[in-house]
């Protein structure tokens, strides 16, 4: 009996450290997503980037918010400060389609560009995935999410996710992890903040100085 409850509550405090909500939380479920093909498998260990996080090993676990959520970015216009984008077209970023192939992703310019997605009116949001480019392995630079109330990114400005670790693209310096992109894209925890606008900015890869985006999902409610 003492065995059971020592293992219960290692389980409870896993639960808790972790996304998982407690079994008994039946106003949770798990975000619905999509996931496209992989295109290779494994992670390079030659990449020379620092602050590298080390990859899962695993697939991700389930990302839990309350339910009825879903992708409200879905078909919602997006704007990009390369209004002319080498390949592709801006429209690509929400229409749903996750594959690294050509005709799904949009090419950027170089160094320091953005994207804002308006969502049309307020939603609390719980998470954001984004998948830059999965074709093969890479890590783009300063990676930053940003929320706001409005399009020009003025008000009640709030960021999520910031890789950016010297401050090159002049949102302040992140304390996040460079990333390999990979099919599952990279989840970014928006702990129900509730905004209209969302903005992405990179810097290039460590391929390039260009810009990629495949997708970006919103889950919200």
């Amino acid at each position: 009996m003492f065995k059971r409850i020592i293992m219960l509550m290692f389980v409870m405090s896993f639960l808790v450290a972790s996304n998982y909500p407690l079994a008994q939380n039946k106003d949770l479920a798990p975000i619905k997503l999509d996931l496209p093909k992989p295109m290779f498998v494994g992670t390079p260990t030659n990449l020379a980037v620092p602050n590298l996080e080390k990859p899962l090993g695993k697939p991700r676990p389930p990302f839990y918010a309350p339910k009825g959520t879903q992708n409200i970015a879905l078909k919602k216009p997006v704007t990009s400060t390369d209004k002319y984008p080498v390949i592709g077209e801006i429209s690509y970023i929400t229409d749903g389609k996750k594959d690294a192939a050509e005709g799904y992703f949009v090419e950027l310019g170089p160094f320091s560009q953005n994207i804002v997605i308006d969502l049309q009116k307020d939603f609390n949001l719980y998470a954001i995935v984004v998948w830059h480019y999965h074709l093969q392995a890479r890590v783009y630079y300063d990676v930053i999410v940003q929320v706001a109330d409005d399009a020009k990114f003025t008000k009640n400005v709030r960021t999520l996710f910031n890789n950016d670790i010297d401050n090159s693209s002049k949102q302040g310096k992140g304390k996040d992890m460079h990333y390999v992109e990979t099919a599952e894209g990279k989840l970014i925890d928006a702990k129900g903040e509730k905004a209209r606008y969302v903005r992405l900015l990179s810097k290039g890869s460590n391929a390039d100085d260009l810009n990629h985006y495949i997708e970006v999902a919103v889950y919200g409610k």
